[in-house]
């Protein structure tokens, strides 16, 4: 029996060590055929972005020879299987840009460097003029002591020429959790002192240029006032709201249906009602993460934990106004709410109820259940299914101002009918 991938994010780390596979390689084609010059693709973490991106890239890069790893996958029945190893491809995940600002700068500036290491060979026979820029991008990126991202704007722009020069071919260029850093950085209090750097890495590598064929992007929500995107005129964004790329993140009923049954499991209704409930696009789609552990271990509890949506949103319910509130409690109190909902500006940017709505929805706490007016961005929207519902148990302490754990405890000894220890509780 094949090992369940529970925490594999490697394309070629699970198909080389024989993990269980559930095969989302026509992302590929329909990334080909849409030909979008710049895609970002929103999606909650522990959704299948890393992987799905390790997938991409080692389906492109020149320097790989895939055909093993994609060896009867559906992509290989395809007429895109001529688009295998044939383009210069740019990896990097900022999934781990966390915790204090000198982490965050640190992580963002290893990740290019492991990219300049594996295409150390383009930099040789710089001209003067190149070979000088080369220095002086390589200085600040081996700079870990100065606590800043000031000189890397073009590190991977420089590295784009440089491909291109090479090959004479045009880039593909795949970076993960894009957003982390700003949200980090954003959570840590020192979004004014890195924004800049971050946004000017992102923006000088994903100008319409003769070096980039395609890039694509993955992260909780899209960051939009920070000059990333100016000058794409074809930004192609997918949320949770869209169609487009909706199979290739979680799984759906037949996949998990398969998987379970595969580790003597079945798909009954208190396994939906733990981890079913999202809706990406017009498909109801499970958490991969909770299915993958509860496949492992059998027991029918909750797996999701997201600390740093969790800390995002604590931070975020912070500034919220007084119409939030009340549609707050109505949410809590209904299981559902009709409001607005904005899932293409990210709160700290522009801080409205409908965009703090969105954060629930981006990052998983929350999913659209209908659409009621499209044209005014109002939605249905709902806590998915039981694991959610015990994380908005911790949110609604922190929203009252209740020590950790004590409305779990109040719900215990009203469904046991203690009122004495209700009251003890509830004047501790």
């Amino acid at each position: 029996m094949k090992a369940i991938p529970i925490g594999i994010s490697n394309f070629e780390e699970l198909r080389n060590n024989n993990y269980y596979f559930v095969d989302k390689t026509n992302m590929i084609q329909e990334f080909l055929e849409r030909k979008s010059k710049v895609t970002l693709i929103t999606r909650p973490r522990r959704f299948g972005k890393t992987l799905n991106m390790s997938m991409m890239a080692s389906f492109f890069d020149v320097t790989k020879d895939s055909k093993y790893i994609f060896e009867n996958t559906e992509i290989m029945n395809s007429d895109y299987i001529n688009e295998m190893n044939r383009y210069p491809t740019i990896f990097i995940s900022f999934a781990n840009a966390k915790r204090d600002r000198e982490s965050i700068i640190t992580t963002i500036k290893k990740q290019i460097l492991s990219e300049w290491a594996k295409y150390e060979y383009v930099f040789k026979k710089l001209n003067k003029y190149d070979q000088k820029e080369h220095d002086y991008i390589e200085s600040n990126l081996m700079d870990f002591h100065s606590n800043n991202l000031n000189g890397i704007n073009d590190a991977l722009s420089f590295l784009m020429e440089r491909l291109y020069a090479y090959y004479n071919k045009q880039v593909m260029v795949f970076i993960d959790e894009y957003d982390t850093p700003f949200v980090e950085a954003h959570v840590n209090d020192c979004y004014e002192e890195l924004r800049g750097g971050l946004s000017g890495l992102l923006h000088n590598s994903l100008k319409t240029s003769d070096c980039l064929k395609y890039a694509l992007l993955t992260g909780i929500q899209r960051v939009a006032k920070e000059n990333i995107f100016s000058d794409l005129n074809n930004l192609d964004v997918n949320s949770v709201l869209d169609t487009a790329y909706s199979e290739y993140f979680g799984f759906n009923t037949d996949e998990v249906n398969q998987l379970l049954n595969t580790y003597g499991l079945t798909l009954n209704d208190d396994v939906k009602s733990m981890y079913d409930g999202y809706k990406i696009g017009s498909i109801d789609i499970y958490n991969p993460w909770s299915i993958l552990n509860y496949a492992q271990k059998k027991e029918l509890i909750p797996y999701w934990i997201n600390t740093s949506a969790n800390t995002m949103i604590k931070e975020n319910i912070k500034n919220a106004d007084l119409d939030y509130k009340d549609q707050y409690e109505d949410l809590i109190k209904n299981g559902y709410l009709d409001t607005q909902v904005n899932t293409q500006t990210s709160f700290y940017e522009v801080k409205s109820t409908p965009n703090l709505w969105g954060l629930f929805v981006n990052a998983g706490y929350l999913t659209i259940d209908k659409a009621i007016d499209i044209t005014d961005s109002f939605y249905r929207i709902r806590i998915p299914n039981e694991e959610v519902n015990r994380e908005f148990r911790n949110l609604t302490e922190y929203y009252l101002s209740l020590n950790e754990g004590q409305l779990n405890r109040l719900l215990r000894f009203l469904i046991q009918k203690q009122p004495n220890e209700f009251i003890k509780v509830r004047t501790s």
